[in-house]
């Protein structure tokens, strides 16, 4: 920065004290385009000059900054931190203030001088304020506020600090509104509208809630009236409760004499009940021993069953054994005839190739001399026929040797599928047994649960627990399966009887005493075997942590399984394990549970149909279901059960019927095939010989011919006679072997007629014993039909005792008991509320019904009752709650009418004060134009400032010398540039001599001027701020040579801006 340029100081200028809120210095440090910039300004006028772009406006925006003013309050920046220059992290702005003379602000804190300074980040920004030896005093935005107002800083005053725009916008802007709201805002006339408005609008809200409150008071004066109603109808119901109770007393000694004719009426029916037990005991009796004797009679008939079952089956047996032995030895005979017949005719050829030798040797003799060529072509034209006659029949024997083969095959297959056939009716058979069997037991479980839990011994053995139960110190539990339910059962009833299928045959006792106890019991019903847990009764239910279940949503055997007794779920959880068993419906979602997802606590996984997986270790283990297993007693429903295994049954007993239907057919097709087989044989075997006895002639032809062609007579006849001497040896052996032969099929025919007798015996034997069983199984069901009927007798008739007899007479004596203590309760209740010679004194009441009393006593309690409801207070209370009510919103009343007297004297100063204010715009729109004519004769001009504050306009108006001659008033808008800048700044003047600030500042004041007017500017408005007496500081980018040169006025120059 430059030095200030030097001026003449005339030494007739007056000086003057220093005062306190002028501007002594400005330094800033990277604030907008300055790295550091340090200016001292004078007590009076300073002059900024410098080109454009210099900086000079960002010495007012700092000092905008540094007073609190906001980034877009500057029109320079729209955030605070944009005023740091590029490049640096922060900025710093201090500005210095003179404190001194009789209006120093604090100065025995800050002294002679308060520095300002503000520093911005990217981040914050903060305020300090130090005194005059550099030491910090304070830094909240408060203690600048407290600054600012002392010495009346207000950088948004375009009167205090105007910037360019504000310049361009006041200096040349020709609209009157602009205008106005300068004129309105330099004034403080827009600070001091705002605040009455404020203010009125506070005492409207203020009215408005005083004419709430008392809105309010009018549902408490109409509760005052209802209260004065209630007092009136609690004065009423003091008559209904004195005969309220007066009832209440008669009725309490009416149900004592009611009762007493109960208790007599009761002993009665007692006596008549007990009469009953000896009958209903003697028909019980009765029919128990007659269970008894059917329970013995049927065991008999089941074991005589099963071993006529067992025989059945080993006569079957044998049967068949003796079939496949007849079969064998048949075969056996057949093959021995064949063999037989073939050697009968290998003797038969022997004797003919004998007779045919003799023939031949005689023939020789005979035809030595004769053989001719003729006889050798006849002996060559027979061998050829001869050999196509062997040729033919061995042809013929191969085809009908497979034709038997293939009979064979056919009989076998027959006869195997005919065997299959038989097994599958066995099977049916065996099946239809065991389901009409399983039937007839869920038919006694249905008639008593009890029995699908061990048979008929569990009944034996519950009836010796019953006889002994004085010996238990606490009755055994049992068995397990008749204490439980299942939920679902249809489908879950196999996967948990495979599960814990054993424990639910078992018995639970609390200790060994009681295990001792209840196996000689299970002896004395010949149980064996019983499954005996000890387990603590007095345990309540296991609570199982959600932790401890398996992770899954699959349910376990625990959660389908439900049980009144809580100790039968503790030993399915101690025991049996059954809250780590998880079910699941199929096979492939049993195998993913089990093995793929590693559940944990789950120890194995059960599926509906009965297959067990588990894995220990790393070893995976499937087991399949057990098929002996019945599950139906764990089922939703015997009925259900029983109807599925009839229909069973009779599935089974059309397949018997279709299977027997089946065997007769294959019979019938075996029979067939048998004959068509022996039809074969016969014509394989008669081939066979056909094509035996060509082949021999054909090798006698053969050999004759060779003897007629190459031998003598004499050697040929050696020949034939030492083959004659063979043939008779070879039909001597044959005939010794035939005869042993006959022996042997001699023997098979014994042994088949044996056979045959022993199978018609044994089949005599195997109908007499299958119809024995037939019978028994018909006694046995006739037995089970005795035994359900009587135990439907017996249970009907304990029953009978239980639920009609014994409760009855039990509910009875209850009844009676009850109603003793009833009557003596009710006998001192009544004597509480009042003796009885007090009923006598008010007429008795032993004839008076208590139903009607009480019909009465309600109805006259339920019209109190519904009065008591309106009126729940008693009448004191009322008349003290109407006196309390009363006096509240007298209070109130009183407190709301001093509110209104309150918020209308307020009223009545702001009209007061608003009169004032319109007073005062009046005048200072008066001394507007007076100051604003001050300042245009110094250039010989005249004019008026009109200003509108209903259209909140303001218009100037100037008369220029040349018009003097006329009225002619021009419009701004009329004027030239200059003129037009001129008037504006005498406009401006007049604010600034109706403003007070320590110091003002304008930015760029003369543009638009022309030379001539500038000077005339320049000349008045340094007149006006010497005159003043406060501090100015003027920027502008033009030449200022012109201004005179004054020791009050300070000329600066800023430095050239940098390329």
């Amino acid at each position: 920065m430059e030095d200030p340029i030097p001026g003449a100081v005339p030494a007739s200028q007056p000086t003057r004290h220093l005062q306190a809120g002028i501007i002594s210095r400005v330094r800033v440090e990277n604030f907008m385009c300055h790295s550091n910039l340090e200016i001292e300004l004078g007590d009076w006028v300073n002059f900024i000059t410098g080109q454009n772009g210099s900086g000079k406006s960002a010495i007012l925006t700092a000092l905008c900054v540094a007073f609190g003013s906001r980034a877009r309050g500057t029109q320079r920046a729209n955030t605070i931190k944009d005023f740091i220059k590029t490049g640096c992290s922060y900025t710093l702005v201090q500005v210095e203030i003179k404190n001194q003379g009789e209006d120093a602000f604090r100065p025995e804190i800050y002294g002679d001088k308060i520095m300002v300074e503000r520093r911005i980040s990217e981040a914050s920004s903060s305020i300090t304020l130090k005194n005059s030896q550099g030491k910090r005093v304070g830094t909240k935005r408060e203690d600048l506020r407290e600054i600012i107002e002392y010495f009346n800083i207000d950088v948004e005053n375009p009167c205090v600090i105007m910037s360019q725009d504000k310049s361009r916008e006041f200096l040349h802007s020709g609209n009157a509104k602009d205008k106005f709201k300068f004129f309105f805002k330099a004034t403080l006339l827009q600070q001091v509208d705002d605040l009455l408005k404020g203010i009125e609008k506070q005492l409207n809200e203020a009215t408005a809630l005083v004419d709430h409150f008392e809105e309010s008071l009018r549902p408490i004066l109409k509760e005052l009236d209802d209260l004065q109603e209630k007092i009136k109808s609690m004065e009423f119901m003091e008559e209904m409760t004195q005969q309220v109770q007066s009832l209440r007393k008669k009725l309490a000694w009416s149900w004592v004499y009611d009762t007493e004719r109960q208790l007599e009426e009761q002993h009665k029916l007692i006596e008549k009940l007990k009469g009953r037990i000896p009958s209903c005991q003697a028909m019980i009796d009765k029919h128990h021993h007659k269970i008894e004797e059917l329970s013995d009679l049927l065991a008999k008939k089941k074991s005589q069953i099963s071993i006529m079952i067992e025989k059945t089956s080993e006569v079957r047996r044998m049967k068949e054994e003796l079939q496949q032995s007849l079969s064998m030895i048949m075969k056996e005979k057949t093959e021995l005839e064949e063999e037989k017949d073939r050697r009968t005719r290998q003797i038969q050829r022997n004797v003919q190739q004998l007779k045919a030798l003799d023939q031949q040797i005689h023939d020789l003799h005979e035809q030595y001399m004769k053989n001719t060529q003729a006889e050798e072509d006849e002996i060559e034209e027979r061998l050829q026929r001869l050999q196509a006659e062997v040729d033919n029949a061995d042809a013929n024997c191969q085809r009908l040797k497979e034709e038997e083969d293939e009979a064979m095959q056919k009989v076998a297959i027959v006869q195997n599928q005919l065997k299959e056939i038989v097994n599958q009716i066995e099977d049916f058979e065996k099946r239809h047994r065991e389901v009409s069997s399983h039937i007839r037991e869920l038919q006694m479980h249905q008639s008593n649960k009890v029995t699908a839990f061990g048979g008929s011994r569990v009944t034996a053995l519950l009836q010796s627990i019953e006889r002994n139960q004085h010996r238990f110190q606490i009755p055994p539990i049992g068995p397990i399966g008749a204490h439980v339910k299942l939920h679902n059962g249809d489908m879950w009833s196999i996967a948990v009887e495979t599960a814990v299928g054993r424990t639910l045959n078992a018995f639970i006792v609390t200790d060994h005493k009681d295990s001792r106890i209840l196996k000689a019991c299970a002896r004395e019903a010949n149980y064996n075997h019983l499954q005996i847990i000890m387990y603590d009764f007095s345990r309540p239910r296991i609570k199982i942590p959600s932790h401890m279940l398996p992770q899954t949503n699959h349910p376990t055997v625990l959660s389908v399984m439900d049980s009144d007794n809580p100790t039968v779920l503790n030993v399915l959880v101690d025991v049996a394990g059954a809250e780590r068993q998880v079910l699941v419906k199929d096979y492939d979602v049993g195998k993913t549970v089990a093995f793929d997802q590693r559940i944990p606590n789950m120890r194995e996984v059960y599926t509906s149909d009965g297959y067990k997986m588990f894995s220990r270790s790393s070893a995976q283990t499937i087991l399949p279901p057990n098929k002996n297993l019945r599950a139906g007693r764990l089922c939703g429903s015997f009925e259900n059960e029983i109807k599925h295994l009839q229909r069973d049954a009779l599935e089974a007993k059309e397949n018997v019927q279709h299977g027997r239907g089946l065997k007769r057919g294959k019979e019938e097709e075996l029979r067939n095939l048998q004959q068509e087989l022996s039809i074969i044989k016969r014509r394989r075997m008669d081939m066979d010989r056909s094509y035996r006895a060509k082949e021999f002639e054909l090798k006698d032809v053969k050999k004759m011919h060779a003897s007629v062609a190459t031998a003598a007579p004499s050697s040929t006849g050696d020949e034939l006679h030492r083959d004659r001497s063979k043939l008779q040896e070879a039909i001597q052996v044959k005939e010794t072997s035939l005869e042993n032969f006959e022996t042997t099929v001699s023997e098979a025919g014994k042994k088949i007629t044996e056979l045959k007798v022993s199978l018609r015996n044994l089949g005599e034997s195997a109908k007499s014993e299958n119809n024995a069983l037939a019978e028994a199984e018909k006694e046995l069901m006739m037995i089970e039909t005795d035994l359900r009927n009587a135990e439907g007798e017996k249970k009907h008739y304990e029953e009978f005792m239980h639920t009609r007899v014994l409760t009855d007479i039990k509910n009875a004596e209850a009844r009676y008991q009850q109603l003793d203590h009833s009557c003596k309760e009710n006998r001192q209740k009544a004597s509480f509320i009042c003796p009885e010679s007090e009923i006598e004194a008010l007429g008795g009441c032993k004839e008076s019904n208590p139903e009607q009393l009480s019909a009465r006593l309600s109805r006259l309690s339920e019209r109190l009752e519904r009065e008591s409801q309106r009126f729940p207070e008693s009448i004191e209370d009322l008349r003290m709650l109407y006196e309390k009510k009363e006096r509240k919103i007298s209070r109130k009343r009183q407190m709301y009418q001093a509110f209104r007297e309150k918020v209308q004297a307020c009223e009545t100063a702001l009209n007061l004060r608003w009169n004032k204010f319109q007073r005062n715009a009046t005048l200072l729109k008066r001394q507007l134009t007076w100051q604003f004519n001050g300042h245009l004769k110094n250039k010989g001009i005249s004019g008026q400032i009109k200003v509108d504050y209903e259209e909140q306009t303001l218009s100037i108006e100037v008369k220029m010398p040349q018009d003097a001659s006329s009225s002619t008033v021009r419009d701004t808008r009329g004027l030239s540039g200059g003129e037009r800048s001129f008037s504006t700044l005498c406009f401006a003047l007049a604010l600034h001599e109706m403003t007070e600030a320590p110091f003002r500042a304008m930015d760029e004041f003369d543009v638009f001027m022309d030379a001539v007017s500038r000077k005339i500017s320049l000349d008045a408005l340094v007149d006006f701020a010497l005159n003043q007496g406060c501090q100015w500081i003027f920027i502008t980018p033009h030449d200022i040579s012109m201004v005179k040169n004054d020791e009050r006025i300070k000329k600066q120059q800023m430095a050239a801006p940098r390329g």
